[in-house]
């Protein structure tokens, strides 16, 4: 507990946000060339897609599923989705997706960075959605606020690709 002296630490006044900002300032930004898709279903219309691997996402493409209690969400490519729509007719599908790698290996201990893309990203008013993979982040931009995105970073990043 801090006593009257000591103030709680926040990132943006601690030895932290150097440390994000020097993380960020070695970042890669790699924008995938696909169209990507979120797609949130009905446990039992995912079960139907197992059932058939014809159904199922390539294996040599990026993809992302997170099955929890009220829901199946499945990201992928809009190729992909159209092989398999049929089979989740019910599904709920938000289609125009950029997949944003911030591609600087995370440790994580690490403390904010995505605090940090994400503020940079709202002061210049681009809706995001963060996915964490087990060693980089990665976000899901519309493609008609990646331009605006990609300026809003280029500025703080090492590269844009």
């Amino acid at each position: 507990m801090p006593t009257s002296e000591q103030q709680p630490s926040t990132v943006e006044d601690s030895p932290r946000r150097a440390g994000v900002e020097a993380l960020l300032s070695r970042a890669r930004v790699e924008v995938l060339p696909a169209t990507f898709v979120l797609v949130g279903m009905r446990h039992a219309d995912w079960a139907r897609l197992l059932e058939n691997p014809e159904l199922s996402p390539r294996p040599d493409v990026p993809f992302m599923l997170l099955r929890d209690a009220h829901e199946v969400t499945l990201l992928c490519e809009e190729e992909d989705w159209l092989a398999m729509r049929h089979a989740a007719r019910d599904a709920r599908v938000e289609r125009g997706f950029r997949l944003v790698t911030l591609d600087v290996e995370l440790a994580w201990d690490v403390v904010g960075f995505l605090a940090r893309v994400t503020e940079i990203l709202a002061a210049a008013g681009v809706s995001v959605g963060a996915l964490s993979a087990f060693s980089r982040d990665h976000l899901l931009i519309k493609q008609d606020e990646l331009a605006t995105a990609l300026r809003a970073l280029g500025g703080h990043v090492e590269e844009l690709c």
